[in-house]
């Protein structure tokens, strides 16, 4: 087996971003481990298909030791499994509260542990956050409490471990997207989504791919945010 070319860990691989993510890392040259609750067995032999709830400690360890051993390192891994409830704050259930607080920070958590001990081991790496541009710019009628506090504490930690591990050749970064045209929209919602971005238009997979990839190839540039949000940050227009 060899360990040569470089191997991606993907989660929420499915469908969506997680799956142009695949196909983005693919094209890099890269090995990629897919990881999601619904992922199913890839027709390249350069991807491993690991199926399960990421938010489960053990699932996490899986994802990790599956990786390695299949391929024999992991040079990034890119949180993407997430969640959106868009609710007023009052009417936020206790289910709602515990399945974002385990996807979206458990399901960061447990994975980045085993996937950044692998990393120390190899003396590098990269771990990238898929965040969303509303936890630094709120939308009047988006009510997204549960969004900013919990992709909110991805984009804290995102700096936090760049600092912790900047002298042990690991990078962290995040990337905040907008509304992205994918599958979970429909149509009749498409035209009201678009305008919550400055240049009035929903962004592509592809362009949160790009993004990506762009901090893959991108060694100077840790504990970034990067916003792919149609200007949507920058302010109120």
């Amino acid at each position: 087996m060899s360990t040569e070319r470089k191997v991606a860990v993907i989660t929420g691989a499915s469908q969506g971003i997680g799956a142009g993510l695949v196909r983005g890392y693919l094209d890099k040259g890269y090995r990629v481990v897919a990881n999601s609750r619904s992922v199913t067995p890839h027709a390249s032999p350069d991807v491993l298909a690991v199926a399960g709830d990421i938010a489960d400690p053990a699932v996490a360890e899986r994802v990790i030791g599956e990786a390695v051993a299949k391929f024999g390192r992991v040079d990034t891994l890119v949180n993407n499994a997430g969640m959106f409830i868009g609710k007023p704050f009052t009417e936020y259930t206790p289910a709602d509260f515990a399945a974002k607080i385990s996807l979206n920070l458990a399901g960061f958590f447990y994975v980045s542990q085993h996937a950044i001990r692998q990393m120390l081991k190899q003396g590098g790496g990269h771990v990238v956050n898929v965040t969303t541009t509303l936890v630094g710019q709120p939308v009047k009628g988006v009510p997204a409490a549960l969004a900013s506090l919990t992709k909110g504490g991805l984009d804290a930690v995102t700096r936090s471990l760049a600092i912790e591990y900047a002298d042990k050749g690991i990078r962290v970064n995040a990337v905040a997207p907008g509304v992205i045209k994918t599958p979970m929209h429909t149509p009749e919602t498409l035209a009201t989504l678009a305008g919550l971005h400055p240049v009035g238009r929903l962004g592509e997979v592809s362009e949160v791919v790009d993004a990506v990839l762009y901090l893959e190839s991108a060694p100077f540039v840790t504990g970034e945010t990067l916003h792919v949000d149609g200007g949507a940050h920058a302010g109120h227009w």
